[in-house]
């Protein structure tokens, strides 16, 4: 028998309305926090949000509020939908409200400046006494509340977890595999932005298939790469949260990424590129992160140190474009299962 659970989603987003739907769809209690009180209150008269997802009606399972210690206090499973600008200030909002060994979830793709902190990493900082998982994966929310079929992952060290958030996900549409590698799950949702503004931008200059192949394979070896400095495992990028994500926001103009590269191919600068997209685009954030990062590891990362060049140093695309073809012809494969 399917046990029943109280939920928390904290965001007022597209993907923290689309998670929340499927969690009452499936006839859990769920409260879906938003700041503000006037979305709140229209997302729960209209049973639609209509600011990130038009047209779709919502689960009568699903109560909207900006009561934060009504969605929170009673639940025993919290996802945290937040932007990673804003992630921290929230996890210590919910800490003295959480009951202990609540189960809380990060569907955050991002880093955090100081100490290059991910975000199940804040929750480690903020909350005493809490179950940690992270959900990641090629996840269009528009996709996901229109039945299309999708995969992710929930990636903990706590395996009864894992089983628990898969069952209360589960659905004929939405499928969840597991991972134990948190680490390397969450930095694959934020590495893979990076190199959609790369592959938007190529795009909009006229590459082609052969072009965008090689890009994304390049992409893939830079993140493992990465990743392995950082003791992640690096096969996990050959899965859903790493190559399935790099291929979904590498590839379509639904990601803010992808768009915000293409813009600047076009001639935009990237204060007007931002401005045109309207949301905060993770990518610009985590490429400084990263390129500073890297360079203290002594990381060879040359798409995002290309990218760098383009958006922070005034270089030149064609430029930078000619520099990448005359680089170091290095290893197709450069890495192997982690021991």
């Amino acid at each position: 028998m399917t046990q029943h659970h109280q939920v928390a989603v904290l965001g007022g987003g597209s993907f923290g309305t689309a998670i929340a739907n499927i969690a009452a769809s499936n006839g859990h209690a769920t409260y879906q926090w938003m700041r503000n009180q006037t979305q709140a209150e229209t997302v729960q008269r209209e049973r639609e949000n209509a600011d990130y997802l038009p047209g779709y009606k919502l689960s009568q399972q699903l109560t909207a509020t900006c009561d934060l210690a009504l969605a929170v206090g009673s639940s025993d499973i919290v996802f945290i939908a937040i932007p990673s600008k804003s992630f921290r200030q929230v996890a210590r909002q919910v800490a003295p409200l959480l009951r202990p060994g609540t189960m809380v979830v990060s569907t955050t793709k991002g880093i955090e400046p100081d100490g290059f902190t991910l975000m199940s990493q804040v929750l480690e900082q903020e909350l005493s006494d809490a179950r940690i998982g992270v959900l990641s994966g090629p996840n269009f929310a528009k996709e996901i509340v229109a039945h299309q079929q999708t995969g992710s992952v929930i990636a903990s060290e706590d395996q009864e977890l894992v089983g628990i958030i898969q069952e209360l996900l589960c659905s004929s549409t939405f499928r969840l595999y597991a991972n134990k590698d948190r680490y390397g799950v969450e930095l694959g949702g934020a590495l893979k932005n990076i190199y959609a503004i790369v592959t938007g931008l190529a795009t909009a200059l006229g590459c082609g298939h052969n072009t965008i192949a090689m890009l994304l394979t390049r992409s893939l070896a830079e993140m493992g790469r990465f990743a392995q400095q950082l003791d992640a495992d690096p096969m996990t990028f050959l899965g859903l949260a790493g190559v399935g994500d790099l291929i979904l926001t590498c590839t379509s103009d639904l990601s803010r990424n992808y768009r915000l590269g293409m813009a600047i191919a076009q001639g935009k600068t990237l204060a007007q590129a931002e401005a045109d997209i309207g949301q905060a685009v993770e990518g610009v954030n985590t490429l400084r992160l990263v390129k500073q990062k890297a360079d203290e590891l002594g990381v060879y990362m040359p798409l995002a140190t290309a990218l760098h060049g383009i958006l922070f140093e005034d270089y030149s695309i064609s430029d930078v474009a000619d520099s990448l073809m005359g680089g170091e012809q290095n290893t197709d494969v450069e890495y192997s299962q982690k021991r």
